[in-house]
């Protein structure tokens, strides 16, 4: 396993600091009992941080036919609904909610050629509040599959304020590779056409690059 790109500023600089804490605290007050809590708390901290930026191998199964999750995370919506953004019509979603604890590599769940990515700004509702779909920051993409269009949208929540994508119009997508993180905890939503098969349950846990969540017919 290694660690994600983009958490490597964050851990530096929260090492930086951690040291400077503990060094100053055992040079006031050597051998207390809160220093030494401070310096367990500190490396407790630090271990969250790390293990918040791993980027763990993944085995994406080699079916073009299968629509893969895009995130580790629990299925929490799956429902028709009316995509108002670039589809306009009607369409399957699945909404997958990653907690802090989840790997947060966001991968393409089909191949295909790129036609869409835009940036929302927005508010910052909890994840699981309905509207966060269309009222939080977010960046939605869309991937043109042999078999269909697929659009999925990175949603910032209360506590994530940075979402990251490299999806480009015109970029090759493929399935299971890298396109986004999310940093602390959000949710991704996929919106497929009805005719999709949904292979997934509400409140199944998925990992992203492996679980197939539909599949084309």
């Amino acid at each position: 396993m290694t660690l994600h790109r983009e958490g490597f500023t964050i851990i530096f600089v929260t090492l930086l600091m951690l040291v400077g804490l503990n060094g100053l605290l055992e040079y006031i007050a050597p051998g207390t009992w809160y220093t030494t809590t401070v310096e367990v708390l500190s490396l407790i901290f630090f271990i969250l941080i790390v293990q918040f930026f791993r980027n763990p191998t993944r085995h994406t199964p080699q079916d073009d036919n299968a629509i893969i999750a895009p995130a580790d995370g629990k299925v929490v919506v799956i429902e028709e609904v009316e995509e108002t953004e670039y589809i306009k019509g009607k369409c399957r979603q699945i909404s997958i909610f990653m907690s802090p604890v989840n790997v947060h590599v966001n991968r393409y769940p089909v191949s295909g050629e790129v036609l869409y990515e835009k940036y929302h700004p927005g508010k910052y509702l909890v994840a699981w509040h309905p509207k966060s779909s269309t009222e939080n920051e977010r960046t939605t993409v869309v991937v043109a599959h042999s078999k269909g269009t697929v659009l999925f949208r990175q949603i910032a929540g209360a506590l994530a304020k940075r979402i990251v994508c490299y999806a480009k119009v015109g970029h090759k997508a493929t399935a299971g590779s890298e396109f986004g993180f999310i940093k602390f905890g959000s949710r991704i939503d996929i919106y497929l056409p009805l005719e999709a098969r949904v292979k997934v349950n509400l409140n199944q846990k998925t990992t992203g690059g492996e679980t197939v969540i539909a599949e084309w017919v």
